[in-house]
């Protein structure tokens, strides 16, 4: 059994190499056609910078505030606090909101109609109506990525719940489980995987729309050097912002696999 277990780890752990040498190769391929394209004048400089002035740009803007007035590791803290509080309280409202509805049928009936309501509304559509209201300060920034997270984590959170084994459902209650107990016991922990699907969706988005945000209103944060970048015909500004964007999105979904990896190791063990 334990020969069974060393070969199967050992043929994940090639899998997993395996996978981050095909990442790697992929991307070098990427860069290479990339350069190319711009050494070779094939494409204009004018629309697109080269790999090597993206960098440059990018190591110029972390002590350099110019075009925007903020330097490169101002605008990426600007950009991620408001991220990480629109997220936290999507997460905190959204997560318990569609455990709940998905549980109790009264809350389901009584909610969901609103809910139903303002979810096929765009984020954007919140942008012109936030500005009004909250101005472009913290609060209205933080709202509209509260809205975009907060979606998508009470539908996976409400469809992982109700998607529990009924089978489970029914032996807890032969066993004298109270209805609350087996929604602790069996109903969340069912629910987890699905959820946090949810949150990593909801991540993605909330990043892609706090960006889109500070394009239309801001003062600050990566969108807003995007939205500088062009005003000053900086193309090799607008790559790099849209770099480390990339970058730190796929930094946050990474690390937010590795927390739902820790969190839901019974789930890792029985695969």
């Amino acid at each position: 059994m334990e020969n069974a277990i060393r070969t199967l780890r050992k043929k994940e752990k090639k899998k997993k190499r395996t996978t981050i040498l095909c990442g790697i190769i992929s991307i070098a391929v990427f860069l290479c056609v990339w350069q190319l394209l711009c050494t070779l004048k094939i494409v204009s400089g004018d629309v697109l910078a080269s790999p090597l002035q993206v960098i440059d740009a990018i190591i110029t803007k972390i002590g350099d505030p110019r075009p925007d007035g903020n330097t490169l590791i101002e605008n990426i803290l600007s950009s991620f606090k408001l991220a990480m509080i629109g997220f936290f309280l999507a997460l905190i409202v959204g997560l318990p909101l569609g455990l709940l509805m998905g549980w109790y049928r009264p809350l389901d009936k009584l909610v969901k109609p609103i809910f139903e309501l303002i979810r096929p509304l765009p984020p954007i559509a919140w942008i012109p109506i936030v500005i009004v209201l909250l101005g472009i300060g913290t609060v209205a920034k933080s709202f509209i990525i509260f809205f975009t997270t907060f979606v998508p984590i009470v539908i996976n959170s409400y469809t992982g719940i109700r998607e529990t084994n009924q089978v489970y459902i029914n032996y807890a209650k032969t066993c004298g489980y109270s209805n609350w107990r087996i929604f602790w016991t069996i109903g969340i922990p069912s629910a987890m995987p699905l959820a946090f699907a949810g949150m990593v969706i909801a991540l993605g988005n909330g990043w892609g729309t706090l960006i889109a945000a500070e394009m239309l209103a801001s003062s600050s944060g990566l969108g807003y050097m995007i939205f500088m970048g062009r005003n000053y015909g900086r193309i090799d500004i607008i790559i790099a912002g849209m770099l480390v964007i990339g970058l730190i999105g796929l930094g946050l979904t990474t690390a937010l696999s590795k927390i739902e990896n820790y969190v839901l190791k019974w789930r890792i063990n029985t695969k």
